[in-house]
């Protein structure tokens, strides 16, 4: 057990893999080993912790990390990845996430040979794990729409593409809001709904969704994002909000 934001730890292994799968095209091992140990290691330059810890081990059997990029991974808006590939924040919200948690990351990485992140996050004293209830499933049917989706994310992009699909949805997607809009202007009426993620380069999601409620107020907007503070200032916007990561019930219950 330790005391961590559940969503927070939820997408710093999400991004974690998602790495791993990136580093192999071509298919290979992806392995996530949980284990508890004695004390933090000492790494990049920060001292060590006496203490307990769990220490939970991404890996992967890809290309690896040359010597002179892995120095640079844990910094934001770094990145390696081509232009709409990704944001270069992942790394740095995971290792951002471990240090506010009174834990650390760390990497090891042999080019040809793979690249292992290891996850510490101190294990909590006292706590007695309590069983969740089960869930209750939504069994209301779905209204079958045709959804807009804008999302600059090529991952994430195919992750909810997927998700929607699976849910009956026919899926129309955009990779920012400027395209989105464009495409909006020509064929409104072709669209039932938009899912558009808050942060994107130019115009971003909250931006599009209020243009669209100025222009075709009939048509609803659903907003999604993986930042707390993306809509802190903006807690009145009055648009559907589901944070990420999400699962597929978690989509099928804004959507009904």
């Amino acid at each position: 057990m330790v005391n961590a934001d559940r969503n927070q730890f939820e997408s710093a292994v999400l991004n974690l893999v998602i790495n791993a799968r990136d580093a192999m095209p071509s298919g290979g091992t992806l392995s996530l080993l949980p284990a508890i140990v004695d004390g933090l290691p000492a790494v990049r330059g920060h001292g060590g912790a006496e203490g307990r810890f769990v220490a939970l081990r991404v890996s992967d059997t890809g290309s690896g990390i040359a010597p002179d990029v892995l120095e640079k991974i844990f910094e934001p808006f770094f990145t390696t990845k081509e232009v709409n590939q990704g944001t270069g924040l992942g790394l740095s919200q995971v290792h951002g996430f471990a240090k506010q948690s009174g834990g650390e990351i760390d990497v090891h990485s042999e080019l040809g040979i793979g690249t292992a992140f290891t996850l510490y996050l101190p294990l909590a004293r006292g706590v007695v794990p309590v069983a969740a209830s089960p869930s209750r499933i939504d069994t209301r049917p779905l209204p079958l729409r045709r959804v807009l989706l804008v999302e600059d994310n090529e991952a994430v992009g195919q992750f909810a593409r997927g998700l929607l699909e699976e849910l009956g949805q026919t899926v129309t997607w955009s990779l920012n809001g400027g395209a989105a809009l464009e495409l909006l202007e020509r064929a409104h009426d072709e669209f039932d709904l938009v899912f558009t993620d808050v942060i994107m380069p130019g115009m971003s999601g909250l931006d599009l969704a209020r243009a669209v409620r100025a222009r075709w107020p009939a048509l609803p907007v659903i907003l999604t994002t993986g930042y707390s503070h993306a809509l802190a200032a903006e807690q009145d916007h009055g648009f559907a909000l589901l944070r990420k990561p999400y699962s597929l019930d978690g989509l099928a219950g804004i959507l009904v």
